[in-house]
C-alpha cells in the first residue's frame, strides 16, 4: 500500500500553572521545530493540529540552553515559513482529512501528559496511520499519546510489545515536576508506556539524544532526541 509523503505533526493543547514559579506548561518549541525543518526538508508535507486547535508555547522551551542559532534565528523571524505556520496554521484535528497522512509525529512538552492521553481525535489519527501502513513517531513526553493508539487487528496499543524510549520517570524527577504530575493523577510517559505493554528503554543520559526505532514505531527520549528522532522516522518511512 502506498502511504502519502505528508506528516501531521501533533502538538499539546494543555496548557496550566505547572512549575514552582507559578508558570504555565505547554508546548515545547523545538519538539515541532525540529521534525517540521527535518521533514520538510525530505520532501514532506506537513500539517500542524492539536486537540482543540489551540496551544500555548512553555516558555522554559525558548530559553538559551535549548535553543541554538538556528532556532533562535526561526524564532525572532515572524516571516520564516515555520512561524507563520505556528501563527496561523495550526489545526484543530478535527478539521483534517483522517487518511490524508503516511506519518504521525507527536511532539511534546511536559503539557502532553495532561492531554494526550485523551486526545481521542489526534489517536483517530494515528491509528489511521498505523493501519495503513504508515510511521508513528514521538519525542519526549509525546509517547503519552500511543498507549491510547489501537492496533485494529490485535486490539492493543499499537506499542504493546516494541521497544519504545520517551521522557523518563527520573527525567521528570530531575526536572521537579513528578510529584505534580503523580499529584495530579498522572502517569509519567514511561510509567504509561509500561502499563500499555511496550519494552521502554530508558535514554542511557536523562538529556542525552537518544531513539529507538522499532519497525514503524519510532520514539525519541527529550528535546534534543528530536530531531534524530525526526530523522529516524523519514527513515523508517523509506523502507515501507
Amino acid at each position: 500500500m502506498t502511504v502519502p509523503r505528508k506528516a501531521i505533526i501533533a502538538i499539546t493543547s494543555h496548557s496550566a500553572p505547572f512549575y514552582s514559579d507559578g508558570r504555565v506548561n505547554g508546548m515545547f518549541y523545538t519538539e515541532v521545530a525540529h521534525p517540521y525543518q527535518a521533514l520538510t526538508k525530505a520532501g514532506f508535507e506537513v500539517d500542524l493540529a492539536s486537540e482543540t486547535g489551540s496551544f500555548v508555547i512553555d516558555d522554559y522551551s525558548l530559553s538559551e540552553e535549548f535553543l541554538n542559532e538556528e532556532d533562535a534565528k526561526v524564532l525572532k523571524d515572524p516571516d520564516h515559513p515555520f512561524s507563520v505556520l505556528l501563527k496561523s496554521g495550526v489545526y484543530k484535528a478535527s478539521e483534517l482529512d483522517t487518511g490524508g497522512y503516511g506519518m504521525f509525529f507527536a511532539s511534546a512538552g511536559f503539557a502532553s501528559v495532561y492531554d494526550y492521553p485523551n486526545a481521542r481525535t489526534l489517536q483517530a489519527i494515528a491509528e489511521d496511520v498505523w493501519a495503513r501502513g504508515g510511521v508513528l513517531a514521538a519525542v519526549c513526553h509525546g509517547g503519552a499519546i500511543f498507549p491510547g493508539v489501537r492496533d485494529v487487528a490485535s486490539g492493543t496499543s499499537v506499542i504493546a510489545g516494541k521497544k519504545v524510549t520517551g521522557f523518563s520517570t527520573e527525567g521528570d524527577r530531575i526536572a521537579g515536576v513528578l510529584d505534580q504530575i503523580h499529584e495530579d493523577g498522572l502517569k509519567t510517559t514511561e510509567e504509561s508506556a509500561v502499563e500499555a505493554g511496550a519494552d521502554y528503554v530508558a535514554p542511557p543520559e536523562p538529556f542525552g539524544p537518544f531513539s529507538i526505532s522499532s519497525g514503524r514505531v519510532v520514539t525519541g527520549a527529550n528535546p534534543a532526541s528530536a530531531h534524530i528522532t525526526a530523522t529516524a522516522a523519514i527513515e523508517a518511512f523509506e523502507k515501507l
